[in-house]
């Protein structure tokens, strides 16, 4: 692995990085479901053996973090402890423990003439994953490409630098004790962003699919320039809307916990709509639990008539993903007004409905076109690893390929077998 690279030299690293990266794609197209589990086995096992060297190495990031001005919420992305860390190589073991999709037969059919067809799940070769601020995405994306048989170049952002070679050191120590390539999963060596745009460019059509994790900014630079595919989302605009046949006290804690358990993360809640119908029973237990959870409250000029210690919500809020204790809120009229204002401001992301009336369900889940729909259940569940997936590389709010999180199973594609019996076309 590459160590250092000077800034005149990023082409020609990154070229390297390419090469190797596909030839070790190569190897881990047919290494056995075996070999790929005791990598990931043995990377748990050493990110727990090595916790205090990550800590020591993360806590040189939080302290240029804290030192450069980074938001609280930024810094709870940033910040591992050991409860993080033990729960980075829990999820590396559940990875471990998922269903190989490699060769497994996603459909089969025989034809009339004879041939037998099977449709079976292949890796998609190399995957270049570009990260921000969380550490243990370092350890998410090789865990799930390497299960899934796809190498893996990751570029983590400077604010997770240490943190990140401290974790990648961990997978490579993995690989190499399962007999698998080191460059099975490469980490870029240098904050340079020429480096990011190299792997946009492809690497000389060594790169696969790109997969950005990250703020708006990154998002937008990577599906401007990227010239492979991507599997991303923008934003995480999600709504909880709660309708009047909800239960009270089940909205309350719900609503709080969408919002408040991290708000900064993609699935977090940033605006509320409720409906007109339960204003006056609804609205103020509601706001007061949020209220006194520390959330900053926005409201339409319903909500500040029947609330007023809400401040005024102006336009950009129904458009604006806060990643912090602040919350927009606005009265509608019905799951109607609801799906409208989705439609209109929505990113496509996470939406919930908290409603006890199926019909006012089914059509929510119906009519609103986003990767996930939740019932009366928190949009903080928006993750792989509580959909059973182990992880996830993201979440895909694209309709081409892959949708909502991309777990092992979306980070395959599929080819054809025709097996025949000297079959000839006339």
């Amino acid at each position: 692995m590459l160590e250092a690279v000077e800034e005149d030299n990023v082409i020609e690293v990154m070229a390297e990085i390419g090469r190797n990266a596909k030839t070790a794609a190569t190897a881990l197209a047919t290494a056995t479901p075996e070999q790929k589990n005791h990598a990931l086995n043995a990377t748990a096992m050493t990110l727990l053996a090595q916790l205090p060297d990550i800590l020591e190495a993360n806590e040189k990031d939080m302290i240029a973090a804290r030192a450069s001005g980074m938001a609280s919420s930024f810094l709870d992305r940033l910040q591992l402890n050991e409860e993080r860390v033990v729960a980075i190589a829990d999820g590396v073991r559940a990875i471990a423990d998922l269903d190989d999709p490699v060769g497994a037969t996603i459909a089969e059919w025989d034809r009339p003439n004879g041939l037998k067809i099977e449709r079976v799940r292949t890796p998609l070769g190399v995957i270049g994953v570009i990260f921000e601020s969380r550490p243990n995405v370092t350890a998410d994306a090789g865990a799930l490409c390497l299960k899934s048989g796809n190498a893996v170049i990751l570029r983590g952002g400077s604010d997770s630098y240490h943190s990140s070679r401290a974790i990648h050191a961990c997978i490579v120590a993995g690989l190499m004790e399962a007999g698998l390539p080191a460059d099975a999963v490469q980490i870029v060596p240098t904050t340079d962003r020429a480096a990011v745009g190299e792997m946009l460019k492809g690497l000389d059509g060594t790169v696969d699919v790109i997969v950005p994790r990250g703020g708006r900014s990154l998002v937008e630079r990577v599906q401007t320039e990227a010239r492979v595919p991507v599997f991303a989302h923008l934003e995480g605009l999600c709504h909880v809307y709660v309708d009047k046949s909800a239960s009270l006290e089940m909205a309350c804690d719900i609503i709080v916990n969408s919002k408040m358990r991290r708000t900064g993360i993609c699935g977090a809640a940033e605006t509320l709509l409720l409906d007109k119908a339960v204003a006056e029973t609804h609205l103020k237990p509601v706001l007061d639990a949020l209220e006194k959870s520390q959330c900053e409250l926005r409201g339409d000029a319903g909500v500040v008539l029947l609330f007023p210690q809400a401040g005024q919500a102006n336009e950009d809020d129904w458009s604006t993903e806060y990643l912090d204790a602040v919350l927009s809120v606005k009265l509608v009229d019905g799951v109607e007004g609801a799906i409208e204002h989705i439609r209109q401001y929505s990113s496509n992301h996470t939406e919930c409905v908290i409603a006890e009336d199926t019909e006012v369900v089914e059509r929510f889940f119906n009519e609103v076109d986003s990767a996930i729909l939740l019932h009366n259940a928190s949009t903080q569940f928006a993750d792989g690893g509580e959909f059973g997936m182990g992880a996830e590389i993201g979440i895909a709010t694209g309709k081409m390929h892959a949708r909502g999180p991309v777990g092992v199973e979306q980070l395959t594609s599929f080819k054809y077998l025709v097996r025949g019996s000297g079959q000839t076309r006339p």
